[in-house]
């Protein structure tokens, strides 16, 4: 049987399933469906998917096409530069009459989804929009004045004790009535060219995409790893996390679904008495409140991913150093827990949430290097990339939220290696040129007797880099940028309280920092506040957040070394670790580098670049809570806020959960910038 006119587009995109599929399951009670999937990378401009997130996409539409041919239709697919005028162009080839989407939460999804809605209710089809995505829409949780919450600690305790429990997620549906698709052909999609498909092929050997193989995936992990969460995530030396995220974030797996199977267990474990394992559960469930938070900061704060969210780490000066930043992507560092977890970022596309930390802290807090440098190759190399949640662990790692961590805080890669790679597994894994040393020095071989390094087979500036900054020059710089940047803040707010400066927004006299060459990122610039909107501009409208425009693309993009070059050296067993032990173990760092210096003078010559500091351009612009009625659900209306807003944030070094006593100690201007400081732009 196939439907007839009047039939119902269901738009598929981050919702890749058929059960707990809100939109699915209103298409499917209006009558006929047309299932479309919409290819139009572009519209994403910098955030363009990266090879391994476009093999996991390409995986999982197969996946779902099958899924709903069983159930009686197709997936109708279309490359696109303008999602918009594709849905227009399905609507009118099926004669469609209603549109039923999953709500999405980045800034350039808000944005398509509203003109998507305006530009379909100008040609009479009936838009309705669902939450697929999350436990509760941002727009329900609020503190006790009707305003989002600034903390995640806050934002959390509030989810879980809502008045009412996220919905049960929803069944598949038993059968689809197709809509006539005769004159809706679709178009083949590309996701990889010729020179991705060997390096593709392997992604295959340790992961299944789809929605039922994630269902597998979540029911073995509630029924076996769940139960010693808590004991065994903080390790790097094996599968000890989920590994739900990339199914998460294709929408694979319903985040209600995980959310209420994780309770049901935590129940019957407390009405057992497993206090461990309850505990566990709490852990877990703080990691999916994270992805809430995540979508939750990135809708009230839609420029989340490109400016910090406290105002006086504008004038931080950032590192603008090409040759570190290439170092921390080849895993070429000289500290090999960081250099282990980007080797493996490199060849796998994944990354132990723990090493995420390490890797991401270490680039921030050690090297200095803009932290959206970091957050847009964590975008292109990771499976599960994910905008809002990469935007919330590079905004805590920097200190740019109100409860992120100490920016003054090091953690000290070594220290780091012992705690989470305590026996240096994951090290050896990942850098077998170190693979024969001792568990001892595996974690600082720059302190490691020269015999032992002989005997392991290693030579520190040649086959192994030394570290490419040490750690106690590294906090002596963080202090005086730190210093530096709060002298730059009282002198704007002293030009500010003189009438010579016209605030925070106006970022005409800051350089950004420009993405490296080698990265295909795109700059984009902030206008000044007195500038008129652009003649360009397509919509006049202050419900949605718009997004700057480009100034600059870079096209070229540097090809990485080889880092397989030494893999024949996995096999070596382990030096012992009593030979002559006691010879140079006293040798410090400095002591070893001017002896690998004098050994070979072009060692580590990439850390000689001139360093250049510069202040990035860090407002933000916020939204309010106003809202209207909209079919599917309520949404808010986007406007400025109706009053200045402003918070004094402050909490101890223990992580997103509290706040910091870095910021306790500076107390005046640790404030969410107000939007009515910032230029309006849409």
């Amino acid at each position: 049987m196939r439907g007839g006119g009047g039939c119902s587009i269901v738009w598929f995109r981050r919702d890749l399933r058929v059960e707990d599929n809100p939109a699915l399951a209103a298409g499917v009670r209006a009558g006929a469906v047309v299932a479309v999937f919409i290819w139009a990378p572009e519209e994403e401009g910098q955030y363009y998917p990266g090879r391994v997130s476009r093999w996991w996409l390409k995986q999982s539409l197969v996946h779902l096409d099958s899924s709903l041919r069983n159930l009686g239709t197709r997936l109708v697919t279309k490359r696109s530069t303008d999602t918009v005028s594709s849905l227009l162009e399905v609507v009118k080839s099926t004669g469609a009459t209603q549109l039923f989407f999953n709500h999405l939460y980045d800034p350039l999804s808000l944005v398509r989804d509203h003109r998507a809605k305006e530009v379909l209710n100008a040609q009479g089809i009936t838009v309705r929009s669902f939450n697929a995505d999350l436990l509760y829409e941002p727009w329900d949780v609020n503190d006790v004045h009707g305003r989002p919450f600034t903390t995640f600690a806050a934002f959390w305790d509030r989810c879980l004790s809502m008045p009412y429990d996220p919905d049960s997620p929803l069944l598949p549906p038993k059968r689809i009535i197709p809509g006539d698709v005769s004159r809706c052909p679709s178009d083949t999609l590309v996701f990889e060219d010729e020179s991705e498909k060997a390096s593709n092929a392997l992604l295959a050997r340790a992961w299944s995409p789809g929605w039922s193989n994630a269902n597998k995936a979540l029911t073995a992990f509630i029924n076996g790893p769940l139960i010693e969460y808590s004991i065994n995530c903080r390790k790097a030396d094996s599968a000890t996390t989920s590994l739900l995220s990339p199914h998460l974030h294709f929408g694979e797996l319903s985040v209600k679904k995980v959310f209420h199977l994780a309770r049901i267990k935590q129940l019957l474990w407390a009405n057992e008495g497993n206090k461990a394992s309850e505990e566990s559960v709490n852990l877990f469930l703080k990691s999916i409140g994270l992805r809430e938070y995540s979508r939750y900061i990135s809708f009230n704060h839609p420029y989340s991913h490109e400016r910090p969210l406290l105002g006086h780490l504008k004038f931080f000066p950032w590192v603008v150093n090409e040759g570190y930043f290439k170092a921390w992507r080849q895993g070429r560092t000289g500290y090999p827990l960081v250099d282990a977890g980007m080797r493996e970022l490199w060849a796998t596309g994944w990354l132990h949430d723990r090493i995420r930390v390490v890797v991401s802290s270490f680039f921030v807090k050690v090297l200095q290097l803009p932290w959206r440098w970091g957050m847009k190759y964590f975008w292109d190399t990771l499976l599960d990339a994910d905008l809002e949640s990469d935007a919330l662990g590079w905004q805590y790692i920097s200190g740019t939220l109100p409860d992120g961590r100490q920016f003054d805080r090091i953690d000290h890669p070594q220290f780091e290696g012992y705690k989470f790679d305590p026996n240096g597994e994951y090290v050896r894994r990942w850098l077998p040129e170190l693979a024969r040393l001792p568990t001892e020095w595996i974690h600082h071989p720059w302190n490691a007797p020269e015999s032992v390094l002989q005997a392991a087979g290693i030579e520190l500036g040649t086959n192994y880099p030394l570290p490419i900054v040490g750690i106690d020059a590294a906090k002596t710089r963080l202090q005086e940028a730190l210093s530096e940047m709060w002298q730059q803040e009282a002198a704007s707010r002293a030009a500010m309280e003189n009438g010579t400066e016209e605030g925070l927004g106006d970022s005409s006299e800051y350089i950004p920092a420009a993405f490296p060459q080698d990265t295909q990122m795109e700059e984009t610039h902030e206008p000044v506040r007195n500038n008129p909107f652009p003649v360009g501009r397509r919509y006049l409208d202050q419900m949605v957040p718009s997004i700057t425009s480009t100034l600059l693309r870079i096209e070229e993009e540097e090809t990485t070394s080889d880092l397989r070059n030494s893999a024949e050296e996995n096999s070596r067993a382990e030096v012992p670790i009593n030979v002559d032990a006691q010879q140079n173990a006293g040798v410090t760092l400095n002591e070893r580098i001017l002896q690998t210096a004098h050994r070979n003078t072009q060692v580590q010559n990439n850390t000689t670049m001139e360093l250049r500091n510069v202040a990035e351009d860090s407002s933000i612009e916020s939204s309010s809570g106003t809202r209207r009625e909209r079919d599917g659900g309520v949404v808010p209306v986007w406007s400025p806020p109706a009053s200045s807003y402003s918070e004094q944030f402050v909490g101890d070094e223990n992580g997103i959960t509290s706040g910091s006593s870095y910021l306790q100690r500076h107390p005046r201007s640790h404030q969410l910038l107000n939007c009515r400081q910032l230029p309006q732009t849409g």
